[in-house]
This record gives structure tokens, sequence and C-alpha cells, in this order.
């Protein structure tokens, strides 16, 4: 362990909330988190979707126990808006590669909102080789690294909107509403094949997740100018993750046989699904109801703590 790593465990905190925050360019999910981490002194940090070094935009970062209820926004749709260089392939899709194939550029703006119009609604993707997925344990990235290919299977992605935004030249903007797990350069690779030009990603910006937007987040520089006071007004409560859920109050006795784990018998005018708890205006966790009967997903560790403190005394 580095002095410097001694250091941060020493003077960090427990801290649980959810900062929007905007990636910058040329930085790695990762590597933007733990900048953000050190910012807040945080004991415990998580993100919601990588965004590529050479993509920006929304990447809500959370603290402590909010990452217990990340998955709410990983399956959350996305919104982005991507340039594509029209007329050039490229060996990774975006200008990170090498291009291997020029070709001359003659489309208009009519040509290019009837191809657009294409591939809106469910459609199926070819996962690059240049990506994160695992085959066989590894991500696909360090077999394409060694020179390598590997059979990958067509995954179904819903494209919900997708608009023209600029065409100028071979440059060619667009804003695009997805389902988790869309490819935004491989969308771009086959916007442009379609086109007849073949083309690659060279701006990726990211504006939105579910009830989440770029407009409400806070950039590096942006936290790095305030005082403590300031950066802790921009972070959001643990709850704002999963606002999509019905809430459901819970008595004290309730939740305390929630988080010992036991079920609750509720009244059957409430129909089935997730609900966010709370007990005394207090955010305590995730639910599960079926048939009148609640199920804890995923509590507070404060919770399950203060549970078992009363069952011991």
């Amino acid at each position: 362990m580095t002095k410097k790593t001694e250091q941060f465990r020493r003077v960090s905190r427990p801290l649980d909330a959810v900062l929007l925050f905007d990636k910058p360019l040329e930085l790695s999910s990762n590597t933007a988190l733990q900048k953000v981490r050190r910012l807040y002194s945080a004991e415990k940090a998580g993100h919601t979707g990588t965004l590529d070094p050479l993509a920006t935009g929304l990447l809500p970062v959370c603290f402590g126990e909010a990452t217990k209820f990340t998955i709410a926004l990983l399956d959350a749709d996305k919104r982005y808006r991507a340039t594509i260089r029209l007329g050039q392939r490229t060996t990774t899709g975006d200008a990170e590669g090498e291009v291997t194939e020029t070709r001359p550029v003659a489309v208009d703006e009519a040509q290019v909102l009837a191809v657009l119009t294409t591939f809106t609604g469910e459609t199926r993707q070819l996962p690059p080789m240049h990506s994160a997925i695992k085959y066989l344990g590894k991500p696909l990235y360090e077999y394409i690294r060694k020179g390598e290919t590997v059979e990958r299977e067509l995954r179904t992605v819903i494209i919900r909107e997708l608009k023209l935004d600029r065409l100028e030249g071979n440059e060619l903007e667009f804003s695009v509403l997805c389902s988790k797990g869309t490819y935004v350069r491989t969308l771009a690779e086959d916007i442009s094949e379609k086109l007849g030009c073949g083309g690659h990603l060279i701006a990726l910006r990211r504006t939105g997740i579910g009830e989440f937007s770029l407009d409400d987040a806070h950039t590096l520089t942006q936290l790095e100018g305030m005082d403590e006071a300031q950066r802790a007004a921009c972070l959001l409560p643990t709850d704002r993750l999963v606002q999509n859920l019905p809430s459901l109050e819970l008595d004290e006795v309730q939740a305390n046989r929630l988080a010992q784990g036991q079920r609750l018998g509720l009244s059957d005018s409430h129909p089935d699904g997730k609900r966010r708890l709370y007990t005394s205006g207090r955010f305590i966790g995730v639910g599960e109801l079926e048939g009148g009967r609640l199920t804890p997903s995923r509590l507070l560790s404060s919770v399950a703590k203060a549970a078992a403190q009363r069952e011991s005394t």
C-alpha cells in the first residue's frame, strides 16, 4: 500500500449520496470516478454505466449505500448526441482507430432522414470487438489487442428516438434515445454503411439516463473550484435512484421485521411490484410486493444493523 493510499484511507468518510457528473474527454470512467471520490473523501463509490475515454457526458456517481441501487440506472434508457465522420471507415469504428477505407460522400438531408427511420424500433447489433463484453472471462478488447477475433452473438436493442441534428459536408450529427446495451459506435457505423459511404464515430456525449439529465450535472473543474459545503450541495439523496418505483410507508415495527428478513402481510389492495420503502419519511430500501406479501429486496445496511441491535437488547 502506497503512502498516498494510506493517507486517503485515513481521511475517507462514510457518504451515501448520488452525484450527477459530467465526465470530461480522455478520462476513463474509472479514473473520473476516483477523482470525484477523492474530492468527496468518500469511502466507497461506483458509477452507473461506462463511458469510453473519447466519450463525454452524464456519469452518475454513487457513494456508499447508493451503490446498492445502481441497477435502476444500468437498466434505464440512455440519451446520446453523436457525430459521424462520413466517408472513412476505421479499425475501431471511432476516431481511435486507423483508417481502413475511404469513399466519396454524396448524401443529402432527405437520404439521411430516410435511413434514420429504418433504425428506429427493435434492431439487432453485433457488439464491436473493441468493447468490454466478456468472452471466456476476458473482455473482447483484450483479444483484439492480440490480433484475435472471436464469434459474437447479435444482440437485440431498441432505438426509441433517432433525430438528425446536423449535416454539414462529411459530418453527420444525430441524437438518440436507446435501450441499455446499445452501442452507439455500432449504430453510427451501420447508419453510414446504409448511406453507402461508410463512416466512423468522432464524438459522443451522453445527455441523459432515465430521469437524469446532463443539464443538472457538474464538471470536474466546477467541483474542484468549490468548497466542501458547495460540493455537498451538489449531492442527491440515495432514493433519487429509484424514483420510478411507487413508494410505501412502513411503521417502525414493520421496518424492523423486514430488516430481519421477514415477509410482511399487507392489504391485497396493493398491486404487485417493487416499492421504495420509507419509515418515518426516511428511505430504508426497496422491497417486492406479491400477492399482498412484502419481501425485502435491498435494504440500507444501517436499517439491518439497527434491527440486529434491537434484537440483541
